[in-house]
């Protein structure tokens, strides 16, 4: 499988490398057209009104939509899960939602950079003990609506959720050394 990942801003290089690293083709994809031939697209954390502002600017907000209806299976982390959301609290003026995914989110409810952390997180359907979820101003997810899997929980608040083949964490797995949560997406979700 050709897997996207989102390289407009943000920790793109390190989704990239775990994709590769799991033996399958990655694609920096900076215009709508490099999404051809990909069947998955990771979105990045980073800063979300920044990925938004160049979402607009290349036309993203119509092209990623139109993948995922021709069948692309999406992942966004912590920034990425923010765009991916249907509605998103706290948002600066202008900032919108590809409203992919039945989920609101918070941005930022965490806290701020010097709020970041790490913590074990027990992931639904994820086998081998639990993942170590690196929380950088990270959003959490205040609503889970119904056709929502509620896969992770961190505080009393939803950090990862599924809705068919749209998957939202609010960490980064991508500055870790575990490869399962990647796998999990690809093999499990963009295999739909």
């Amino acid at each position: 499988m050709r897997v996207g990942v989102l390289a407009l801003q943000g920790a793109f290089r390190e989704h990239v490398a775990m994709v590769r690293d799991l033996g399958l083709e990655a694609v920096e994809v900076r215009l709508p057209g490099q999404l051809d031939g990909c069947g998955a697209l990771i979105m990045p954390g980073g800063e979300s009104t920044a990925i938004g502002k160049l979402m607009e600017k290349y036309g993203f907000y119509g092209a990623i939509p139109a993948a995922h209806d021709r069948g692309m299976a999406l992942w966004g982390t912590c920034a990425g899960a923010i765009l991916l959301s249907e509605e998103i609290l706290d948002a600066v003026e202008g900032q919108r939602p590809l409203g992919l995914i039945g989920v609101r989110v918070r941005r930022n409810a965490f806290g701020r950079q010097v709020d970041s952390f790490e913590a074990p997180l027990d992931i639904a359907g994820l086998v081998g003990g639990p993942f170590a979820g690196v929380f950088i101003r990270a959003p959490w997810i205040e609503n889970v609506r119904e056709g929502v899997e509620d896969l992770a929980e961190f505080g009393g608040h939803t950090v990862a959720a599924r809705q068919g083949r749209v998957m939202v964490t609010s960490f980064h797995p991508e500055l870790t050394d575990d490869p399962r949560l990647h796998e999990f997406f690809l093999r499990t979700v963009a295999a739909e």
